[in-house]
């Protein structure tokens, strides 16, 4: 199954005898903040989750966006009315980043039936509502371990024997601006692939052949151990669900530069062929 859902597909599923859950979770960093975008209107029956407050931690030593406890996470999916035999759909506004979050997020811990809205919000034909729905509460409880997770040590071992992707702008790769962290540049070994690059202008994902060729072409194929690390672990998540669209499962430094740039015991690496 697609880890994508067109707006067309969404607006007839929930018309059926099934409908799946829809979380709005839009978020822009540095924008407005998302519970007020949604309360200004969402698509009819979607239930809010804070990214910042619900799908990571507080910000410290293992990253601006680190995952929250297991227990926490639990609850708040639960609290949304999050069930493990009901599908459920994410969105937001921001070409799939903070989505794309939460749908590594719910997969990871043994949700068996997530998607992402392609094209989020931007592409929802129908009304929106400011009604702020009441879910019963879900069943829905993470496995103990999350699959799919590295550490920064781990991080750095796949630099070297697989397929790191870093999927920052290129400047910040490359080590010519940082304008968040404490040191620009990036993991040695690891290679550039710009989230920006998954989707097209309209801000939907690019058809599943494009994002295997772009991806091929890093070394990122079929049974290849592949990774993949961002800012802060929101727009990485991004490019695995690409990955995934591509057919290529990849494993998610959540910490990211974020958390790598805080320790000066770890090398740093700049240019774009450095390594």
């Amino acid at each position: 199954m697609s880890p994508l859902v067109s707006a067309r597909e969404l607006a007839a599923e929930l018309a059926g005898p099934r409908p799946p859950l829809l979380l709005d979770v839009r978020y822009r960093m540095g924008g407005p903040p998302g519970r007020e975008t949604y309360d200004e209107g969402h698509i009819p029956g979607a239930v809010y989750v804070d990214l910042e407050a619900e799908l990571a931690g507080p910000p410290g030593p293992a990253g601006r966006h680190p995952l929250p406890p297991p227990g926490a996470f639990g609850e708040a999916m639960r609290r949304a009315g999050v069930s493990a035999g009901r599908g459920v759909v994410v969105y937001d506004g921001w070409q799939g980043w903070a989505s794309a979050r939460a749908w590594w997020m719910l997969r990871r811990t043994g949700h068996p039936d997530v998607r992402v809205l392609d094209g989020g919000v931007d592409a929802w034909e129908g009304p929106l509502s400011t009604d702020t729905p009441a879910p019963p509460p879900g069943d829905f409880r993470p496995e103990p371990r999350v699959r799919g997770l590295l550490t920064a040590d781990e991080a750095a071992v796949l630099a070297r024997r697989g397929v790191l992707l870093d999927a920052r702008a290129g400047e910040r790769y490359r080590g010519e601006t940082e304008p968040i962290d404490k040191v620009a540049g990036h993991i040695p070994g690891a290679l550039n692939a710009p989230t920006t690059q998954n989707v097209t202008p309209d801000g939907t994902f690019r058809p599943p052949a494009d994002l295997a060729a772009r991806f091929a072409a890093l070394g990122a194929v079929p049974g290849a151990e592949v990774g993949v690390y961002c800012g802060s672990g929101v727009s990485a998540a991004h490019e695995v669900l690409a990955l995934a669209v591509a057919g290529v499962e990849a494993s998610l430094y959540v910490g990211s530069w974020s958390e790598w740039s805080g320790d000066p015991s770890r090398p740093v690496a700049t240019g774009p062929d450095a390594g």
